[in-house]
């Protein structure tokens, strides 16, 4: 076991490189099963849930050689498995990707419920039910058995615009027979990238970048190889920890239409960024003052399926607004749990009234003092990093394994900034 002693009221400075998208990784890693060409991926993250993702595929037959600690071969000529190790699909949500690639493959696939964040009810319900519909069976027992002799292009509406359902949707639909339309898609920056690099393999995916997708079957996909892009998450985070922290940064290997949304929503908050080619910028010093509605009512910050503002920056968001002045509320809606880590920023100082799961008030800006704190999830660690590095002393992080699955090297990357984050071992 490791955790983080971080040393508080730093100020940064310098250039911040982000790495690969986890959440691009992940499906993409997922659907090279639907090719048994070979294929590369490159500037995937090098975290724990990516490692996983390689494992699992790896158990199911593929072959997965490792040419630098960022960039993967992976050929899946040969599926031997259709059932995803359970001890290494409940690690991670993600492992329920795979479903769709090996449907699409196989015609057949067992799964048990799969991990990931504790951030609250997470219904699988949009997946089978888009399985259903294209031509699947689904049994229910101590685990999910999915089963079909031919997929079958459909009209679907999905129910909800889930991100992982989407995903599955496609990489069931692009080997499926025939026409299929997804109304009501998820059309975040990862799945934008998902679609793009199955049209380069030999897809026909149209409507990328809507809520509407079209999708006309083929018999089969070739090789290739693909960069995943970079993480807009990662880079949201940086943005709130240099505003807040008053530090001059300049982040560079952006994609600027994924920060023009983000920007609005930051600006509420009275931090700002200048958005470049292929960089941000972020000036040291801002007025940090919250901007209230036009009728004079406390500033909201909600989320909302992208374009909206995402669901993975609401965390951050709330420590931001802890060093903001004025009053914020922050609405949660996709997640009834992933406000419950306020109490640990209560704790080291904030001014925060959890009105209930989805909903807290931040007054600031509120003077943060160290403590020992345990991440809860990837987010809520990433946040809880950012008020250590804001407080006045020294922090202890614990559970940072949490932080490393979303996060690749932070503390040494931080620390080329200016930070002071020492990751200790616990015998």
């Amino acid at each position: 076991m490791e955790y983080f002693k971080v040393k508080g009221n730093t100020k940064l400075s310098g250039v911040f490189e982000p790495k690969g998208n986890k959440n691009a990784a992940l499906p993409l890693i997922a659907a090279t099963l639907l090719t048994d060409k070979e294929v590369i991926l490159n500037n995937l993250p090098d975290i724990e849930d990516v490692k996983i993702m390689l494992k699992i595929i790896e158990k199911l037959g593929a072959e997965v050689t490792k040419l630098n600690k960022n960039k993967v071969k992976i050929k899946a000529n040969k599926i031997k498995e259709i059932k995803i190790d359970p001890e290494l699909g409940s690690l991670i949500r993600t492992s329920i990707l795979l479903a769709g690639p090996l449907l699409a493959r196989c015609g057949e696939v067992i799964l048990s419920k799969p991990g990931g964040d504790g951030i609250g009810r997470r219904r699988l319900d949009t997946h089978f039910l888009v399985f259903q519909l294209l031509g699947a069976t689904v049994e229910f027992n101590n685990e999910i058995h999915l089963k079909t002799n031919k997929l079958q292009g459909k009209y679907l509406f999905l129910d909800e615009a889930s991100v992982t359902a989407t995903e599955n949707a496609i990489m069931a639909s692009v080997l499926a027979e025939g026409e299929t339309t997804i109304y009501n898609a998820a059309c975040e920056p990862h799945i934008q990238d998902l679609c793009n690099f199955l049209n380069s393999l030999g897809a026909n995916i149209k409507g990328i970048e809507t809520n509407k997708l079209v999708i006309e079957g083929v018999k089969s996909l070739k090789g290739g190889k693909w960069s995943v892009i970079s993480d807009h998450i990662e880079v949201g985070s940086m943005i709130g920890l240099a505003a807040i922290t008053h530090s001059e940064l300049t982040i560079t290997g952006t994609i600027p239409q994924h920060y023009i949304n983000i920007k609005k929503y930051y600006n509420k908050l009275g931090v700002d960024f200048a958005i470049n080619e292929n960089s941000l910028f972020i000036p040291a010093e801002q007025k940090l003052i919250a901007e209230s509605d036009f009728d004079g009512a406390h500033s909201t910050l909600s989320d909302s399926i992208w374009p909206g503002f995402p669901s993975d920056l609401t965390s951050i968001a709330l420590v931001m607004a802890t060093q903001i002045k004025g009053t914020t509320l922050i609405f949660e809606k996709m997640f009834e749990s992933r406000l419950f880590f306020t109490d640990k920023l209560i704790g080291l100082g904030a001014k925060i009234i959890l009105c209930d799961p989805h909903r807290a008030v931040v007054t600031g800006p509120s003077k943060l003092y160290s403590g020992k704190i345990t991440s809860p999830d990837i987010r809520a660690g990433m946040a809880m990093l950012i008020s250590a590095l804001v407080a006045e002393g020294e922090s202890s992080i614990y559970n940072i394994r949490q932080i490393d699955r979303g996060y690749e090297r932070i503390d040494e990357r931080l620390n080329a900034l200016g930070a002071d984050i020492q990751r200790v071992k616990i015998d």
